[in-house]
């Protein structure tokens, strides 16, 4: 029986701001190595015995998906678009329903997107040997073999301790312990760490909802039934799901159920839940030092340093157990051991309405992306990149005009009724109210400079007319 990855590609990561942001997620970025972590999800649970996997993420990102899978040569069986968080339960019983109706023969390996895996090939093989147990109907979790005292993590414990390896049944769940119980679990031995990944058929975990949580089963089907197709995606009902309730599949299902299995893992293996947990993924210097991009240190040891690519030049002298990362528009100074508090912070900001508390200064879209360059209170400046084959759509202003200048590339600009190519240098204006469209016919990227003037310039003053990423009316749609 081959396996489906079912990857879970939603969350925000806010303990990774000023990276990790709700507009642009940690797993789409590229935090350890030149992929990014969804992308290095994709390669993992690829291979022999894995089918296509299956996506579920938030309308936000459905291009950001579709476009990293690409450049990985990856194709997805689904996507489905969740039109708000509502926790694993919901998103792993829509992907159930889904497999139920279209690939009733298959195991969904369940995982999330953004954890760090080095042995790929021995994660694939632990698959493999938990696949029996799951053909058989078991709801197998993956527990990680633990190396410190974590209090940030939920644990398994073992009904046989003496048994190190292979499936075994699971006495019970424990939630997050305090740093002393964490000390005594690991001292006594027979404890795993939640992994947070899950392998079992279709069949035996919609069985497990209808005994566990019957009353998410008339939600999340209706809002598969009811969902519409858009292009590459299966948007689920917003109606339907919103009558879900907000759980996670650990409290709905596996914390309930007497057939639950535990494949224990004795590799590498990390969420990347906070900078902490990234510093000790990252290459150290002989001080204990991770450093990443522009970064010069004097005296330094046991501190992350971490600073945006054309981000500022980032110096430390004399620091101790820190954590540093410095964005183009925020900057976040902890120490190692409060990493798990800079959630909180976020939360601060958002209280504050700090703009860098949720969006970065640059902003993706189907067709490429921009950023501000500066913003007034009746002009703001933009820089735009179209990706080749990248057109933005059909579209009118109510309240802000524009004028384009391109810097790079040559760009097929529409304006009402008139058609115009506008190579490097050149500029065109676009009175307030006309309909205009843009696109990159070349085979490179093509940025141009964007000056807007008018009484309000907020992304959601767009009526579009025509799209070829078929999106809704809005500021991304």
């Amino acid at each position: 029986m081959n396996i489906t990855p079912v990857i879970l590609a939603g969350g925000i990561g806010s303990r990774l701001w000023p990276l990790s942001r709700k507009s642009y997620p940690k797993q789409f970025a590229a935090l350890i190595s030149g992929q990014s972590l969804f992308q290095t999800t994709l390669e993992r649970l690829s291979g022999e015995g894995f089918d296509a996997p299956m996506v579920l993420t938030g309308a936000d990102f459905r291009f950001i998906v579709t476009e990293q899978m690409a450049q990985s040569g990856k194709q997805a069986q689904a996507i489905l678009i969740e039109p708000e968080g509502r926790n694993t339960a919901p998103a792993i019983l829509a992907a159930a329903k889904w497999l139920e109706a279209h690939r009733p023969d298959t195991l969904m390996l369940v995982a999330p997107s953004d954890h760090a895996i080095p042995d790929a090939a021995g994660f694939r093989a632990a698959v493999r040997a938990a696949s029996a147990a799951a053909e058989a109907g078991r709801l197998v979790t993956f527990g990680i073999t633990p190396t410190r005292p974590e209090t940030g993590y939920g644990y398994i414990e073992l009904s046989d301790p003496a048994q190190a390896e292979g499936v075994q049944p699971v006495a019970r769940f424990v939630e997050k312990p305090d740093r002393a119980t964490a000390e005594q679990m690991l001292a006594t031995g027979g404890y795993l760490w939640n992994g947070g990944i899950f392998l079992f058929s279709p069949a035996a975990l919609i069985a497990a909802f209808e005994a566990h949580a019957p009353g998410l089963l008339p939600p999340v089907t209706a809002a598969l039934e009811e969902g519409r197709h858009d292009l590459d995606f299966l948007k689920l009902d917003p109606e339907a799901w919103a009558g879900a309730e907000e759980i996670s599949i650990d409290h709905a299902i596996m914390e309930r159920s007497d057939r639950i299995s535990v494949q224990p893992w004795a590799g590498a293996w990390s969420d990347l839940g906070d900078w902490r947990a990234v510093s000790e993924q990252l290459p150290q210097d002989a001080s204990g030092n991770a450093l990443t991009g522009a970064v010069s240190t004097i005296d330094c040891e046991s501190s992350l340093l971490y600073a945006e690519d054309g981000g500022p030049e980032l110096v430390g002298v004399g620091l101790r157990d820190l954590l540093v990362v410095a964005m183009r528009d925020a900057v976040l100074v902890a120490d190692r051991n409060a990493a798990q508090k800079v959630k909180d912070v976020v939360a601060l900001q958002r209280d504050k309405a700090t703009p860098a508390a949720e969006s970065f200064p640059w902003d993706h879209r189907p067709w490429g992306r921009f950023e501000t360059l500066a913003l007034g209170s009746r002009f703001q400046v933009k820089r735009i990149v179209v990706k080749p084959g990248g057109i933005l759509s059909l579209q009118s202003h109510h309240h802000r005009a524009e004028h384009w200048i391109v810097v790079e590339g040559t760009a097929l600009v529409t304006i009402g009724d008139t058609q115009t190519l506008v190579s490097e240098n050149q500029s065109v204006y676009v009175p307030l109210g006309e309909t205009h469209r843009m696109e990159n016919p070349g085979k490179v990227p093509m940025v141009l400079i964007e000056v807007q003037t008018g009484t309000y310039l907020g992304e959601d003053d767009i009526i579009r007319y025509e799209d070829v990423y078929a999106r809704d009316q809005g500021a991304k749609g």
